[in-house]
């Protein structure tokens, strides 16, 4: 299965980014595939929280618009979103003390244990933190 982190769902939904229509298009193709692709929760929180952020984005993303754009990927039929389960905690933990975690990358390691509770073999992400997890296989549609 494959998972989508948060920089290739603002790259989908804002046209006024550099790599919107290869983000778009690898989403359009997860979405209406068959096969079976995961967002995890905290995944979605932060796509609201930057697209409406107007220190980010001059203008930002209605809010109407944002949710409007979760509800379409949720409504997917392939779409499975990741969650914490019961092993949540003692997989965050284990990413922590081998990933030397601290700080803001502690969202990195949520992200990283949501995957790896749920299977999934591969992230599709802009952002190279995740080379700190060895065991989660990380790629961004978005170039070459």
């Amino acid at each position: 299965m494959i998972a989508v982190d948060t920089n290739v769902l603002v790259y989908a939904h804002r046209e006024d980014s550099p790599f919107h229509e290869s983000a778009f298009i690898s989403l359009r193709d997860l979405a209406e595939g068959q096969a079976a692709w995961s967002i995890p929760w905290p995944c979605l929180h932060e796509f609201f929280a930057i697209v409406t952020h107007p220190r980010i984005y001059n203008p930002p993303t209605p809010v109407a618009a944002a949710l409007d754009q979760i509800e379409a990927w949720l409504e997917s039929p392939s779409l499975v979103p990741l969650a914490e389960s019961q092993r949540h905690w003692a997989t965050l933990r284990a990413l922590i003390d081998s990933g030397r975690i601290t700080g803001p990358r502690v969202h990195d390691a949520r992200i990283a244990a949501l995957c790896q509770q749920h299977g999934v073999r591969e992230l599709w992400s802009a952002d190279r933190d995740f080379t700190r997890f060895p065991d989660l296989s990380v790629s961004n549609p978005c170039v070459g």
